[in-house]
């Protein structure tokens, strides 16, 4: 029997229902991690934001596994600046707990990006998807079967993961519920789950098939801006790339590369490369989760709040990350001798990653005149 925390947020006639409604959820049900549940009820909420000026273009961004809406406030805030009204999802599950990810189906998520992203397109001339890790596998598939999309983000698409063995969570989600131990580290934060059931691994690994069979049917011919770390825990990161080349046509699309890029692509002008060691900054590598986020971010940039020592290292490195000592930045599991690493949260070049998304969006108003004409 499905709980009202998990049952399905679709069927409704405009976003500000939906999101209401998401928020009223997250509200009754939530376990809230900190004395402030305000703050955690407005971080884990669907949001809209609107600039100053009436607007024709908006943009739909999809979390991912795990995630919250919250993973997008410094984009969603970039894009406000460019003239989009903005609108983010909570996938069902998420959000209040990681136990309500036990039962959910990727058909669900699906439904609820169907729904709202034809929302966008009752209201505004020029819709947009963009997405993170599964959000951004969602929004490709959606978006290669609706030609009135114009372009889309994606950050760390997930279109294949580094897991050899993650084919088989749909199966081993029937007979094991967790796949890590659900103790002694904390389960959530207030921004997100750090632990999901195995079926939540189990409807990202099918949200990738998804995504994958679609851009094989066909090819992607709108702009797009394609963002990854070199040294992503998650995702294959190399055949994603070769996917960008491959079935990723237009050619304003560009492909953000953190770390080097191999040989057979520095020569293409649509990958653009910056190195992901700056010992300056104190960073061994790029994260999976760190291209979403400003500096000066609040609570995950250079002085945030919102440390993640659970990265995957000793529990004396744990501890001395926790007890507030000086540490460097990496993606999940990377350890060097006489370092403590928390996990890289922000983007060093946040700045120039939102000129170049600035730049790639602005090719697809060439798109919007000859529709006009």
């Amino acid at each position: 029997m499905r709980t009202s925390a998990v049952a399905p947020m679709t069927g409704f006639a405009d976003f500000q229902a939906y999101a209401q409604a998401s928020r009223n959820r997250i509200q009754e049900t939530r376990d809230f991690q900190t004395e402030n549940p305000g703050d955690e009820l407005n971080w884990n909420s669907p949001f809209e934001r609107r600039p100053d000026a009436p607007s024709r273009k908006a943009m739909l961004l999809i979390h991912g596994l795990g995630d919250s809406p919250w993973s997008f406030v410094d984009i969603a805030q970039d894009l406000v600046a460019q003239g989009y009204v903005v609108r983010t999802l909570l996938l069902p599950g998420h959000g209040t707990r990681p136990a309500d990810l036990i039962d959910v189906r990727l058909e669900e998520w699906q439904q609820l990006v169907r729904e709202q992203v034809a929302l966008l397109h009752r209201d505004f001339p020029e819709v947009y998807l963009g997405g993170f890790s599964t959000g951004a596998n969602l929004a490709l598939e959606y978006a290669v079967g609706d030609p009135q999309v114009r372009g889309l983000l994606l950050f760390s698409p997930a279109l294949r993961s580094n897991e050899y063995f993650a084919w088989v969570t749909p199966w081993l989600a029937h007979v094991r519920t967790w796949l890590l131990s659900t103790g002694p580290h904390p389960q959530q934060s207030p921004l997100r789950y750090h632990n999901v059931p195995t079926n939540g691994f189990a409807q990202f690994h099918r949200s990738s098939v998804a995504a994958r069979r679609a851009i094989r049917e066909r090819d992607f011919d709108r702009p797009v801006v394609m963002v990854l770390a070199e040294h992503d825990s998650v995702v294959d990161v190399r055949y994603v790339r070769r996917a960008f080349d491959r079935h990723f046509t237009h050619a304003a699309s560009r492909l953000i590369w953190y770390g080097r890029v191999a040989d057979d692509a520095a020569a293409s002008p649509r990958i653009l490369e910056r190195t992901d060691f700056l010992p300056q900054e104190r960073i061994s590598q790029f994260s999976h989760m760190g291209i979403l986020f400003s500096p000066q971010n609040a609570l995950y940039g250079r002085s945030g709040s919102e440390r993640i020592c659970w990265n995957g290292q000793t529990d004396e490195a744990t501890a001395r990350c926790l007890s507030g000592e000086p540490v460097w930045y990496s993606d999940w599991d990377y350890r060097e001798k006489g370092k403590v690493h928390a996990r890289l949260t922000f983007n060093p070049y946040f700045d120039w990653q939102s000129r170049v998304i600035r730049e790639v969006l602005a090719s697809t108003s060439d798109l919007a005149m000859n529709d006009a004409r």
